[in-house]
C-alpha cells in the first residue's frame, strides 16, 4: 500500500472504553477451531455482560494452515473494523504463527485519517501491534488475550485489562509484579472453565551484579520469535519511534515463545550486530517460554536459554531485566505501546508506572 512520510509527533490514545462500547472480535493470526467455541462463547459472553457491543467477525470460528482465513481476507477484515468509526476496540483472540504476512496489506493511509482503536493482545497479536505503533503513533495494548479472560479469572493482571481501557489520555498506571506465575494449563478445548493457576515464585532479574535498577523511556515490544524479523523494517523503525519520542527514549521489551537456546542466541547477537541496544534505554525480557527437549543434547554440553540471554548481552551499558512479567507463561502486564514508563526493579520486585501522554 502507499504511503507517506508523515510521523506523529505524540502517541495518539483511543478513545477510552465505557458501557455500550463497541468491541470487534476478529482473528487475524490463528481462528478459533470447534472445540475451543464454548470458550470463546464464555468469554463473548463475558465482555457483554460488561456492557459492551461485541461483534464477531467472520475471521474466527476456524483455523485452516495456522489461519483463521486467507491473508488477504483477514487483512481485508481487520481493515473494515479499524475504519468503522462505531467500533472502539478490536480483540484477537489469541495469537498465532501467520499475522505478519498482512502487514503489507493494511492501508495504513487510509487508517491515519480514522479514529485510533484499541488493539489488545500478546504472542502473535504484538506483530499487528508494534506495527500500529510505529507506523501510526496509536498506542497499542500488549496484556492478556482475549481468550483468558474468563468470567471465574481471579488473577488481578487479568482483571484489570478492561478497566485499564477506560483510561484517558493524560492517566497513569501503576502496577507491580507478580508474586506468582503459571507454567502448565490447562487446554481450553479439555476445560473450557480453567482460569490461572499461579504456583511459581516471581522473580525480576537484572544482568550482571546489580540487585536493583531503575529507568524510563517509551514502550515498545512484543513477541521475539516474531519481532527480531521486524526490527529495522518499516514494521518496527527504532529511529523514527525515537524521533517521534523527542527525547524520552525508548524501553523494548521482549519475550520467547517457542526460540531454542541457540537460535535466541543468534536472534540476540543480530540485534546487537544492528545496534539496536545502543538505540534503547533498557530492555525487558519476559519469561521465557521454551521448554528443552531433554533428549536432544547433553544437559551438560547445552546452552540454556538464560546463558544466550548472559552471553549475547553481558557487555551493553543499559540495564537488562528479565523472568519480567511479559510472555506465554502469565499472567502478563498490561503495557501501553508508546506510553512514557518508569521502572524499578529491586531484590527481584518491580513496579511500573505508564503515563498516558
Amino acid at each position: 500500500m502507499t504511503e507517506t512520510n508523515f510521523i506523529p509527533r505524540h502517541t495518539l490514545y483511543p478513545r477510552p472504553l465505557a458501557a455500550g462500547s463497541k468491541i470487534a472480535v476478529t482473528a487475524f493470526s490463528s481462528g478459533v477451531e470447534a472445540e475451543c467455541h464454548p470458550r470463546l462463547n464464555k468469554v463473548l459472553a463475558n465482555l457483554r455482560a460488561q456492557g459492551f457491543d461485541v461483534i464477531e467477525g467472520q475471521c474466527l470460528r476456524q483455523n485452516i494452515k495456522h489461519a483463521s482465513a486467507s491473508k488477504a481476507q483477514r487483512a481485508q477484515e481487520l481493515m473494515r473494523f479499524l475504519c468503522d468509526d462505531s467500533i472502539d476496540a478490536v480483540m484477537p483472540p489469541w495469537g498465532g504463527e501467520l499475522a505478519m504476512d498482512i502487514l503489507p496489506l493494511l492501508d495504513y493511509d487510509r487508517l491515519r485519517t480514522v479514529r485510533p482503536k484499541w488493539l489488545v493482545g500478546f504472542s502473535d497479536v504484538s506483530t499487528v501491534l508494534t506495527a500500529m505503533t510505529t507506523k501510526l503513533g496509536w498506542a497499542t495494548v500488549h496484556t492478556a488475550n482475549l481468550m483468558e479472560m474468563h468470567p471465574d479469572e481471579g488473577c488481578a493482571f487479568v482483571i484489570s485489562v478492561i478497566p485499564s481501557l477506560k483510561q484517558e489520555a493524560g492517566a497513569s498506571l501503576h502496577q507491580q509484579s507478580s508474586t506468582a506465575y503459571q507454567i502448565h494449563g490447562e487446554s481450553f478445548a479439555v476445560n473450557p472453565d480453567t482460569i490461572l493457576k499461579p504456583c511459581e515464585p516471581t522473580y525480576w532479574k537484572l544482568l550482571g551484579k546489580q540487585r536493583s535498577a531503575s529507568f524510563r523511556g517509551r514502550l515498545i515490544g512484543g513477541c521475539f520469535d516474531i519481532l527480531h524479523h521486524l526490527v529495522g523494517t518499516e514494521y518496527l523503525d527504532l529511529n523514527a519511534l525515537d524521533r517521534r519520542f523527542q527525547g524520552d527514549g525508548i524501553i523494548l521489551y521482549l519475550e520467547n515463545a517457542e526460540m531454542s537456546p541457540t537460535d535466541l542466541y543468534r536472534a540476540l547477537l543480530s540485534l546487537k550486530y544492528r545496534g539496536v541496544f545502543s538505540k534503547v534505554n533498557a530492555v525487558i525480557f519476559g519469561r521465557n517460554a521454551f521448554i528443552s527437549d531433554s533428549m536432544a543434547a547433553d544437559a551438560n554440553q547445552a546452552m540454556t536459554s538464560e546463558e544466550a540471554l548472559l552471553s549475547a548481552l553481558d557487555d551493553i551499558d543499559i540495564p537488562v531485566v528479565y523472568d519480567a512479567d511479559i510472555g506465554h507463561f502469565p499472567p502478563n502486564l498490561t503495557l501501553f505501546n508508546g506510553a512514557l514508563a518508569e521502572v524499578a526493579v529491586d531484590n527481584g520486585r518491580a513496579t511500573v508506572t505508564q503515563y498516558l501522554k
